[in-house]
């Protein structure tokens, strides 16, 4: 690479790394605010509707019902619209619906709104996932990945202390506080699609904000990534969707999903039922600390697979030791201990991801991952709602959580087993090259 090129790259990278990941970051905070307090606002909310802990767990996971119908269509209508108009589209109707929820007299109630909720926000997460492969080659996609991803532990460490001292500290016009934190945190979605209309770049080809020669060097760059992998297919819309291969990461996504999500949306409850001499607020800090330790590891694990252009290893060992981790919070009963592998745990859950998003491309070719990518997000997200449910149904039948997280321990350890044994058969031949350093 000549002194030119290899300047050239390091302004182009730095600049799309800079212009992009943050603010699709930013995005994402302001999804899983809205998609997770439900779990905050539990700690008030179930009384004041009298919803058990198996309504509770219906309520929280009906969202991805929704979210599976319709999270194929909609990246769908991402490719053909383009991620600017309908990015903005998801954006401003999850804000009305998750503002709407604030409002809501009855389970029944909340259950119709947790289901819009997941109609509103399907397709937003795998879009955003192939629109950064819009401007990243595989070499840099794990890490891109996993800086985006960061958004989710880290909209817990915001969230946590956010929406219990709203809980606790607003209040007025006989609204609770669990009412007006789910109306405060659902106002920046609505802003953030009007504003998204105006600032998102969908290709590089239209990045003014790219100097003509940064322009066509990216341009150049991605049609050689694209056309440099070997062996890979493209598929119409049905073969994607039912591909084997396609199908198996599906369900290794949907029984990941049931432990990720079952011990995410319990998690203030979890933490409450350690101490009941916790506030609100007090759990929420509390709940900070394993989602920072996750944050950490996740970026440095995906960083760690495209430095050795590894992929199916790096997915896989994150799940066993997060469901040796879950198995054995469930047999304790000391605080601090038991956080302590809530930390473990939690890691692993999250270091799965990233690595976990690039096996589609291993085999698959940009535009039929697109798809595929919806399609495994779509149905791995039904786990969303038989993790939150199972751990309700389960608390309710034996009068405490830790049967739900032994359960949930098996399911990782399940997925596992799935994800080291997965045949990709293109795998050897589709590895990136470790990466090189960039801004």
């Amino acid at each position: 690479m000549s002194a030119s090129t290899a300047t050239i790259e390091q302004s182009t990278m730095r600049k799309v790394l800079w212009r992009i990941v943050p603010y699709c970051f930013g995005l994402y905070v302001i999804s899983y605010l809205d998609r997770a307090n439900i779990g905050y606002a539990a700690l008030q909310m179930n009384k004041e509707l009298a919803l058990s802990s198996e309504a509770f767990g219906f309520a929280a996971g009906i969202f991805f019902i929704g979210y599976f119908l319709f999270e194929v269509p909609s990246n769908v209508a991402l490719n053909k619209y383009g991620a600017r108009i309908w990015i903005s589209r998801i954006l401003i109707s999850w804000g009305i619906v998750a503002t709407a929820t604030a409002f809501v007299q009855s389970a029944t109630q909340l259950y119709l709104l947790r289901f819009l909720l997941g109609v509103a926000e399907a397709g937003f997460f795998p879009g955003i996932i192939i629109y950064l492969t819009y401007w990243f080659r595989a070499k840099e996609q794990a890490t891109t990945v996993a800086l985006f991803t960061a958004a989710i532990p880290v909209s817990y460490l915001i969230g946590a202390p956010l929406s219990t001292w709203i809980m606790d500290h607003v209040g007025g016009f006989g609204l609770s506080g669990w009412r007006w934190m789910l109306l405060l945190e659902g106002g920046p979605a609505i802003i953030a699609g009007i504003l998204n209309y105006f600032i998102m770049t969908d290709r590089p080809e239209q990045a003014k904000w790219l100097t003509p020669q940064e322009r066509d060097w990216l341009t150049d760059e991605l049609r050689k990534d694209q056309a440099g992998r070997r062996n890979v297919q493209h598929l119409g819309i049905i073969a994607a969707i039912t591909n084997p291969k396609v199908l198996f990461l599906s369900m290794i996504y949907f029984i990941y999903q049931v432990g990720n999500l079952g011990i995410g949306l319990w998690m203030p409850q979890i933490i409450k039922g350690l101490s009941s001499s916790l506030t609100n607020f007090e759990v929420g800090l509390i709940a900070m600390l394993p989602y920072a330790f996750a944050t950490v590891v996740m970026v440095l694990w995906s960083r760690n697979s495209d430095r050795t252009g590894e992929r199916q290893k790096h997915s896989a060992i994150p799940l066993l030791w997060g469901a040796v981790a879950l198995g054995l919070t469930g047999l304790v009963v000391q605080p601090a201990i038991a956080m302590t592998l809530i930390s473990l745990s939690l890691a692993g859950i999250y270091a799965f991801k990233s690595p976990f998003w690039s096996l589609p491309g291993l085999f698959l070719t940009r535009s039929t991952a697109a798809v595929s990518i919806a399609a495994i997000n779509s149905i791995g997200n039904l786990g969303g709602f038989v993790g939150p449910y199972a751990i309700g149904a389960i608390k309710d039948w034996t009068g405490s959580t830790y049967g739900g997280l032994l359960f949930l321990s098996g399911l990782l350890f399940v997925s596992f087993l799935m994800t080291w044994f997965a045949r990709m058969e293109n795998a050897d031949e589709a590895k990136t090259q470790p990466a090189e350093q960039h801004a």
